[in-house]
């Protein structure tokens, strides 16, 4: 800790505010034992004023920086007093049924050769081969426009086929999949 003589910008700020952050702690711990806990974390934010030195001179805001430091320091004191717990493996819950998304695993393979070619290697090389549109366009001698249009023909007529083939449903807001109504077996 640096002599109190070379940081008087930080011991006025602290007889200006010493009063107000000690009210702040209190408030903030509630109880009439944590009187003690709130002399110990004003303090601390005392001594964390006084390792700044020569810089808390620089700060802007010298009431912003004290709160600051005294919030996260009442914060640490709660976290190290509320320990979490780990549940017990009784809690743990398993869904009885998939995912609806889930259950297309089966139905994927069937809907993508229900495609046309063009359609299934778009599909396949972007979607599910990791391969960007314009990486797409240049293996298959395609402009980035033109590869573009061809990989979302190819989603949509893909999501007609889940549709149709497979009984899948979307949400009419999100567009993502939230069911599947399996079509009766012939």
């Amino acid at each position: 800790m640096r002599d109190a003589s070379m940081v008087p910008c930080a011991l006025q700020a602290w007889q200006t505010y010493e009063q107000e952050l000690h009210g702040f702690l209190r408030k903030r711990l509630h109880t009439d034992h944590d009187a003690d806990t709130a002399e110990d974390l004003l303090h601390d934010v005392f001594l964390r004023l006084m390792r700044q030195g020569g810089k808390f001179c620089e700060v802007d805001n010298v009431r912003a920086w004290l709160f600051h430091v005294a919030r996260n320091l009442l914060i640490d004191h709660q976290r190290r007093r509320h320990p979490t717990v780990e549940l017990p493996e009784e809690l743990a819950w398993e869904p009885d049924d998939p995912a609806p998304v889930d259950s297309l695993v089966a139905c994927l393979p069937r809907a993508l050769d229900c495609l046309s070619p063009e359609d299934r290697d778009a599909l396949i090389h972007c979607d599910l081969g990791g391969l960007t549109q314009a990486e797409y366009a240049v293996a298959h001698g395609l402009s980035l426009p033109g590869a573009k249009s061809r990989v979302q023909r190819a989603r949509a007529r893909l999501r007609e086929t889940l549709v149709e083939c497979c009984g899948v449903r979307f949400d009419a807001d999100t567009g993502q999949v939230c069911c599947r109504v399996p079509p009766p077996q012939p």
